[in-house]
């Protein structure tokens, strides 16, 4: 391992359940090894790609190809597979989670093996590649693409298109819904033909109704972090994401989710906050975390900053489904719709920005001092438009606002004295802003 694999580079975690999550992330990558050793269906897959029931039903053993580029780079190990990505030839400004596997795989066809002391033994080989056709995301299937020159894997992407903004909602609803119940089905034949198993539909809907469950009980959680002081931030949630995300349609994931709504209960009842003195409650209002520098939220701690919510890899709005829709495909596929469309009606009558519209409530609800993002460089998708949403924002509220850039895995972006010199003014114009206010 490299010596800078060694450093400390996560945040100190408040709560006991987030720090059961490490020990999950090891046994998905331990059961992708194992199911691969017994011949088993494999699958590398994308996080948010709505496949997830299906795959759990079929009893295909997903390897998250993101997720694990977020491993390496808060371990520090991203360097080498991102230099092996350029040196095959991949711009350095191809989005990073992308660089990193592409580097990885291309790692280990040179090698003819698994990269030595790859991060929790490595990812294992896939059966199949699953891709999607979503938002302007070019990796969700470009990368896998590119993989086929080291793998010799089929490749399949289903398509998951939400209506623009603005729209007329009634309108969109069945022909959306339609269309990603047929995306859904086509993933469905793909798997069916490639691993010789037959969907088993019973099966499907009941892991479909253990995931409904699962992320209402996440949510729940989550909505409890409204407390002053906050019973739980954002780094911990940066962990917690890991079940709803990776293992959802699992009892795993249900039962991980109580047990954390249940510590949060317990620390809002008992008024336990992230530190002994909470001055101010920020917002992370958009971008993916340095992974490779996560304890710099620590750092916002030591001067009186806790982060209470975050936008990203948050549970999906709770939307009610009709009981009548009793086809597992459909009930996906309006969940799908729902959560994506579930602020547009409310933009239609005030800032015209459904995701503004998220900011303004949550600025509220969770009684915000100063908002936050950081910028990947590499991300196109989750990060275009941050200013603009910014700029629209303070329209309607006037905090203070901070962004922050780096990257999500390349280290070598990241300055911590730099960062800490924009976080010390930050705080400072919140206290700033709340003096005036008083």
């Amino acid at each position: 391992m490299n010596q800078a694999a060694q450093t400390k580079t996560t945040a100190t975690k408040t709560t006991n359940t987030s720090r059961k999550v490490r020990g999950l992330v090891k046994k998905m990558y331990q059961d992708a090894h194992e199911a691969s050793r017994r011949g088993e269906p494999t699958a590398y897959a994308f996080i948010m790609s709505f496949s997830d029931e299906i795959i759990r039903a079929m009893d295909i053993t997903p390897v998250w190809t993101e997720n694990y580029a977020g491993l390496c780079a808060a371990k520090r190990d991203a360097g080498r597979f991102l230099q092996s990505a350029t040196g095959e030839g991949f711009p350095k400004d191809l989005c990073t989670y992308a660089l990193c596997g592409l580097g990885f795989d291309a790692l280990r066809a040179r090698l003819g093996q698994m990269p030595p002391q790859a991060p929790d033994g490595g990812m294992a080989r896939p059966t199949v590649m699953l891709g999607s056709g979503m938002m302007v995301c070019d990796p969700r299937y470009k990368w896998f693409q590119a993989l086929q020159r080291y793998m010799d894997v089929p490749f399949y992407a289903h398509n998951l298109l939400w209506p623009p903004y603005p729209c007329d909602l009634d309108e969109a609803e069945g022909y959306y819904t339609r269309f990603l119940a047929r995306e859904l089905r086509g993933l469905i034949d793909f798997l069916e033909g490639q691993t010789g198993r037959k969907m088993d539909w019973d099966r499907l809907s009941e892991t479909v109704d253990l995931a409904e469950r699962t992320l209402k009980i996440w949510w729940r959680a989550y909505d409890l972090r409204r407390a002053v002081p906050a019973p739980m931030p954002s780094e911990d949630a940066f962990n917690c994401m890991v079940p709803g995300w990776f293992l959802l349609g699992t009892r795993e994931a249900l039962d991980f989710y109580t047990e954390l709504h249940d510590e949060v209960k317990a620390r809002v009842d008992q008024g336990q906050g992230v530190i002994p003195e909470e001055k101010y409650r920020v917002l992370w209002a958009g971008g993916l975390p340095p992974w490779h520098s996560l304890s710099i939220m620590n750092y916002f701690e030591s001067l009186g900053a806790v982060f209470p919510i975050e936008v990203v890899y948050r549970p999906w709005d709770p939307v009610e489904i009709s009981p009548r829709v009793t086809d597992p495909l459909e009930r996906m596929a309006q969940r799908m719709f729902k959560a994506w469309t579930y602020r547009f009606r409310r933009a239609d009558s005030n800032s015209g920005v459904p995701d503004v519209e998220l900011l303004l409530e949550w600025i509220d609800k969770y009684r915000i001092d100063g908002v936050f993002m950081h910028r990947a460089f590499s991300c196109r998708t989750v990060h275009v438009g941050q200013i603009h949403l910014l700029n629209v924002l303070k329209e309607y509220c006037d905090l203070p606002q901070l962004i922050l850039e780096s990257d999500m895995v390349d280290v070598t972006t990241f300055s911590e004295e730099r960062v800490k010199t924009q976080i010390g003014a930050f705080v400072e114009t919140m206290e700033a802003a709340r003096e005036r206010r008083a």
